[in-house]
């Protein structure tokens, strides 16, 4: 059967990113993992394929790397190829990348080198570390597809302000990460490269939008990255493979020049913000970013200077149990009541936090997103003559909406969110804890509620995904005999706890808008108080 053009372009695109890895990165035959091996984030330390300066090196969290850098230590050019081998490995158990910059990386890595052995000071703050990036960030002479066939073959002439603003910072860029059709499903497949899997487990999805980043940075084959979110794609991918985000409020990264699949749809912000192992990696990349000003360089950024939280050792915490939409499944669940209890013994105030408008909320959201009829996916489907995916049935049987409409859910969404910073400040609450999705992951084709997440991009509120020491066991049932909705009744139908077994349960911290320090400061606070959680609870 002859291919269609989608078909086509999706096949040569997958090739060309294989022909980038250079031969000596090809796994060998005899080293790769088994098709039935779910668990791949072993393969560095246990393939032998690595050498110990090499693990080394990947181990080391960012600061330590920098130090290295900024002294000499280590070189750039050394650090930049062993995260390049890494994420060659990488994409090759888990189909993670969308384009490879491996030798544009090296070169560039080469120059910093140059660069302090001449004048015996480092490049910025971010000298030599090796940073990868979200597919949408634009990058000249590279692809920006967000998933889409008809926008393969086509290379940025631009680069988005933040690769700017990361170039100026001396940081390397070498690679970027696959994401969903429109970065509108919380999986990540598309038709171009197919489906990301989690290597945590690769029956499981690493989450979406920003899959492709989840599952780099869980396999060990970047440190920092960067990620977007406009409905949970940060906090989503990150609780599904166990590291930290940050999502921001709109206005303190840079977001600007960046490709979307939803272009012109400002009605809920998209921001951007930093994905990692661990929080101090999250804060450093989040400080150095907002000391760098980007303020001057991208007009909807806000003049707002790193602000340093000291630590508040007593907190007020509301601890949504449930959205009133979809019960967490059995290990989160768990996770909650157990970081509830020691948050209670390390002396924290920790108070019921009812979920008033986040069914309302969710509602605006959605129409918010389909308000344009689907044309926008429409649009970049039809050159190609390539499929809507069944993850988008939504978009595909949407509505257009009229703007006097548009405008009428705009009203919705300012009451809904005064309504709620009134509630908040009433409380006196410092954050909302939370799940950050129902599940710990998923097997894939089964993600079904973004609830958790997006209600607070809405709000536009600052909030950290974090890994809280609990993992799930394939022993967790569910407690509760009542489905809140069709929807939760769906999901346990389709809980599966011995897949998930092992695998770690992340939770939410909330704080309000522009908060971003103080929820940094608090999670680390949250984190102390979790430091007696064993491993598996």
């Amino acid at each position: 059967m002859t291919k269609t053009m989608w078909e086509s372009i999706a096949k040569s695109k997958q090739a060309a990113l294989i022909s980038a890895i250079p031969p000596e990165w090809i796994i060998p035959a005899h080293l790769l993992p088994p098709e039935d091996q779910t668990d791949v984030t072993t393969f560095p330390r246990q393939s032998g394929w690595f050498t110990a300066r090499e693990l080394e090196v990947l181990a080391t969290a960012a600061p330590r790397i920098l130090a290295h850098l900024q002294t000499g230590s280590w070189t750039s050019e050394e650090v930049t190829r062993v995260f390049c081998k890494a994420a060659a490995a990488a994409h090759q158990l888990t189909n993670c990348l969308s384009e490879i910059l491996f030798d544009e990386a090296i070169t560039r890595a080469k120059h910093l080198d140059e660069h302090l052995q001449r004048t015996g000071k480092p490049k910025h703050p971010f000298h030599g570390l090796p940073i990868s990036l979200k597919d949408n960030f634009n990058i000249i002479g590279h692809d920006s597809t967000v998933g889409f066939s008809s926008l393969a073959n086509d290379p940025a002439t631009y680069n988005s302000t933040l690769v700017d603003l990361l170039l100026s910072a001396g940081a390397v860029l070498y690679v970027k990460t696959n994401v969903p059709t429109a970065m509108m499903i919380s999986e990540t497949v598309n038709n171009v490269y197919g489906r990301t899997v989690n290597p945590r487990n690769r029956k499981l999805t690493p989450g979406g939008s920003s899959g492709g980043e989840s599952a780099l940075i869980s396999f060990g084959a970047s440190r920092i990255g960067v990620g977007t979110d406009i409905g949970g794609s940060l906090r989503i991918p990150a609780a599904c493979t166990g590291i930290f985000t940050l999502r921001p409020s709109s206005g303190r990264f840079p977001n600007s020049q960046t490709r979307s699949g939803l272009a012109g749809q400002e009605a809920v912000a998209s921001v951007n913000g930093p994905m990692a192992s661990t929080l101090e990696e999250i804060t450093l990349y989040s400080k150095t970013v907002i000391d760098q000003q980007p303020w001057l360089l991208d007009p909807k950024c806000l003049p707002i200077p790193w602000r340093p939280a000291p630590p508040k050792h007593r907190l007020k915490i509301g601890v949504l149990w449930h959205d009133s939409l979809v019960t967490p499944t059995p290990p989160v669940a768990r996770a909650l009541q157990h970081t509830v209890h020691k948050l209670r013994q390390a002396g924290h105030s920790v108070t019921d936090w009812a979920p008033t408008g986040h069914p309302e909320a969710l509602n605006i959201l959605l129409r918010k997103f389909l308000a344009d009829g689907g044309e926008s996916v429409r649009n970049l489907l039809k050159p190609t003559g390539e499929p809507f995916r069944p993850e988008m049935e939504f978009y595909e049987n949407a509505a257009e909406l009229g703007v006097h409409e548009m405008w009428q859910i705009h009203i919705e969404r300012n009451t809904l969110q005064c309504e709620y910073l009134d509630r908040f400040n009433e409380a006196g609450i410092d954050a909302i804890l939370c799940p950050t999705t129902p599940y710990s992951s998923v097997e894939h084709g089964k993600f079904a509620h973004i609830g958790y997440t997006g209600v607070f991009n809405l709000l536009d509120y600052s909030a950290v995904s974090f890994p809280c020491g609990v993992t799930a066991s394939k022993h967790d049932t569910y407690q509760s005999s009542e489905p809140l909705s069709d929807l939760d009744a769906q999901i346990r139908d389709d809980y599966n706890p011995a897949v998930v077994d092992g695998m770690p349960v992340s939770l939410q911290l909330v704080g309000r808008r522009l908060e971003e320090e103080n929820v940094l400061m608090m999670t680390e606070v949250v984190m102390g108080a979790l430091s007696s959680i064993s491993a598996r609870l």
